[in-house]
């Protein structure tokens, strides 16, 4: 039973492990695909899409100031590393109905690496700490 225990645990700690290999640096570089839409920092300002400062453990669709669409705001989801990789894997599969029109990044390491840019925003822009 405890050997079983054990075994749950780490299951469920694997994708939470994955993320701390995240790279800012490389983060930084890939956040260059969001640019366009998304911005981050201490003057950032909504585009297209919201500010994503403090997202990273966020409600979505709850950040003032940004018109979000009832998909988004009705799908109950919290930002966490594990529901962020998989709504930027596919946006569309994973929020059906939302605005975002960006197709998704295919690469897991890109994902780790640009959550662990997120992650160095606080909600309102300053480096975390």
């Amino acid at each position: 039973m405890l050997r079983t225990l054990l075994a749950v645990a780490m299951i469920a700690a694997a994708p939470a492990m994955a993320f701390a290999e995240g790279d800012v640096k490389k983060g930084k570089k890939v956040f260059r695909k969001c640019k366009a839409c998304h911005a981050v920092g201490e003057k950032a300002k909504h585009r297209v899409g919201p500010i994503l400062n403090g997202i990273v453990g966020a409600k979505a669709g709850a950040g003032e100031g940004y018109k979000y669409s009832d998909a988004m705001t009705g799908s109950g989801l919290t930002w966490d590393e594990a529901t962020l990789s998989e709504f930027l894997t596919k946006p569309k599969e994973k929020v059906p109905g939302t605005k975002m029109i960006f197709g998704g990044l295919k690469k897991e390491k890109q994902r780790n690496d640009l959550i662990a840019y997120l992650k160095t925003f606080k909600a309102d822009g300053t480096a975390a700490e």
